[in-house]
């Protein structure tokens, strides 16, 4: 069956590569305690890709490329609850200074990094990240984080649709099952980004020269 699907795509003209342009940003999407953690909204795959990422994170800091993390971040009075909250009421848990809403230790932000709070899926909506990797002049987004199906898709997708060359790193985004996280890292590869593992994300970067000016 996979390889029928496979040659379905292929094709059909499927599974292109944009690959790497003259600048990368880290996105980091909703690597926060809630989202970790097995026994709150998370799973041991979120938690594993989250350490998975902190060498990925470091690369970037040395070669002071930009970097945007996201928090989902919910007012405890409910002035900015929605149709997300409606659909998942844990989110309501996430306000500004709840456990569940803090940026996962490991991954802790530094000054000079950007926080996006968020009460959508996607990175992009309505939060100005957009202008902020123009201002940067960035070209390339390498998107982690969970979950694979919801945040991370959205945001992949929402990086596409804003012409940026995409790459999720695969082994730095996670799901809280397995099935939906394969399908998406496969439909994501089929249409809106290049998909690979951290490791070939550090060889290629460091081919390209990536320190900032």
């Amino acid at each position: 069956m996979i390889q029928d699907k496979n040659s379905i795509y292929q094709k059909q003209g499927f599974g292109g590569r944009s690959g790497f342009g003259h600048l990368s940003a880290l996105i980091l999407v909703d690597f926060v305690n809630g989202f970790v953690d097995p026994e709150l909204l998370g799973s041991l795959s979120i938690a594993k890709a989250a350490e998975e990422t902190v060498e990925l994170l470091r690369f970037c800091r040395e070669r002071q490329l930009p970097v945007a993390h996201t928090r989902v971040v919910f007012d405890e009075h409910g002035a900015n609850h929605n149709v997300f909250t409606l659909r998942v009421p844990a989110l309501k848990k996430l306000t500004e200074t709840a456990f569940e809403s803090q940026i996962v230790e490991v991954l802790k932000p530094l000054p000079n990094e950007l926080v996006i709070k968020k009460q959508s899926a996607s990175a992009f909506f309505s939060t100005g990240l957009s202008d902020w990797l123009t201002y940067h002049r960035v070209d390339t987004t390498l998107i982690v984080g969970c979950t694979t199906s919801g945040c991370v898709r959205a945001s992949v997708v929402d990086s596409m649709q804003h012409n940026y060359k995409t790459v999720v790193v695969s082994d730095c985004v996670a799901d809280r099952a397995q099935d939906p996280h394969d399908a998406n890292l496969f439909d994501m590869q089929q249409k809106y980004a290049d998909v690979m593992s951290k490791q070939h994300v550090i060889e290629h970067l460091e081919t390209l020269g990536v320190n900032r000016p």
